[in-house]
């Protein structure tokens, strides 16, 4: 991997060996963002794990066109502006990304440190963990539908974008929210290299997207660019070891079946504690319990900010966050560099600040 790898980039194959860092930071979500900044200002290095494929967490994924008002000296900024400009500040830090993955082992070692292994093979030896996990790891709503899973990341996708090219193939898409609509938009909208067939299927003729867009589907319909069909899938058929076709149950109780070579499931998000639950860290109502002195939990070495964290007085805003992770760096910093002072240092004045965030030729009054 390479260790000066940029905000926002994919990590590299895993090493066959861990790689010892200094600090790992499950979630890229706004507060992990944070976390990372107040860490490199104490000259610690970070990892970061995220089960979406891209940097940002409920912001980006949930509201990154909708105004945000109470970040302290921005009147007002989108999800995406905030998720944007967190990048930005934590980008002289070079933290390193792994996304698309989720933790599945966490195990303190014999030196002291914790191995780190993730979902797609990724391992890490570590002084200190932050867990700024929000809600839980986001992960696709699915059918629930026996056996359909076999068929993942070849017809079935939970990402429009990752489906490669449709052009000539019959294309079914799951869901009633603003992504399944402009998916559906999007692919029936005329031009040359559209597929065979277009079908959005929702278990009710009523959707939560934006009316308007609705209408122009409904148009498209009655043009016979697209289709729709108000349904529950109850099974699928296959031919040649190859999803051909799904079940439909209606609401008037009749049954259809919907040819398709592409599935898209576009239901949108949910949250999932997941393996932060096998941990053995003391939990309250599915949240870490931290010392508000220093936002560790019931293991030491391991610190836990935003959403995830519970204690007397906890709120959930992003504010708040914030300062769980200055508070939870300074801990970190004599664990990381246990021969060094921790100074309370200003970016204002602070050369050594300057240099580490490259800024060392800034103005000086």
């Amino acid at each position: 991997m390479d260790p000066r790898q940029r905000a926002g980039e994919p990590a590299s194959a895993p090493a066959s060996e861990p790689v010892a860092v200094d600090a790992v930071v499950i979630g890229a979500g706004p507060v992990g963002l944070f976390q990372v900044f107040e860490l490199g200002l104490l000259d610690i290095r970070a990892h970061v794990i995220d089960a979406l494929p891209h940097i940002g967490g409920q912001p980006v994924e949930l509201y990154p066109d909708k105004p945000i008002y109470d970040i302290p000296g921005v009147p007002v900024c989108t999800g995406q502006g905030l998720v944007d400009a967190l990048r930005q500040q934590c980008a002289p830090f070079s933290p390193v990304f792994h996304l698309g993955q989720t933790v599945r082992e966490l195990e303190r070692q014999a030196d002291g440190r914790f191995l780190v292994g993730t979902s797609k093979g990724i391992r890490l030896v570590a002084k200190t963990v932050f867990i700024a996990a929000g809600v839980g790891a986001f992960e696709p709503r699915r059918l629930g539908v026996d056996g359909l899973d076999v068929f993942e990341d070849s017809q079935l996708f939970f990402r429009a974008s990752d489906a490669g090219a449709l052009n000539g193939r019959h294309v079914l898409i799951v869901g009633d929210d603003e992504q399944a609509i402009e998916c559906a938009l999007g692919l029936s909208d005329g031009s040359d290299d559209r597929p065979a067939s277009v079908t959005l299927v929702h278990r009710r003729d009523s959707f939560r997207a934006d009316p308007q867009r609705v209408a122009l589907m409904r148009e498209r319909c009655a043009q016979g660019a697209m289709r729709f069909v108000a349904g529950q899938m109850t099974g699928f058929k296959t031919q040649e070891e190859r999803l051909s076709s799904v079940d439909l149950a209606q609401p008037d109780g009749t049954n259809i079946e919907l040819p398709l070579d592409r599935l898209l499931v576009l239901q949108g998000l949910s949250p999932r504690l997941g393996p932060i639950a096998a941990w053995g860290l003391a939990m309250e109502r599915k949240q870490l319990v931290v010392d508000t002195a220093t936002y560790s939990t019931s293991e030491r070495d391991i610190f836990a900010v935003g959403d995830i964290n519970t204690y007397a007085g906890k709120r959930k805003l992003l504010v708040c966050g914030f300062h769980e992770c200055t508070l939870a760096a300074y801990a970190a910093a004599p664990i990381v560099h246990p021969n060094r002072p921790v100074l309370l240092q200003y970016t204002t004045t602070s050369t050594h600040l300057h240099q580490l965030l490259q800024v060392h030729n800034a103005h000086k009054e």
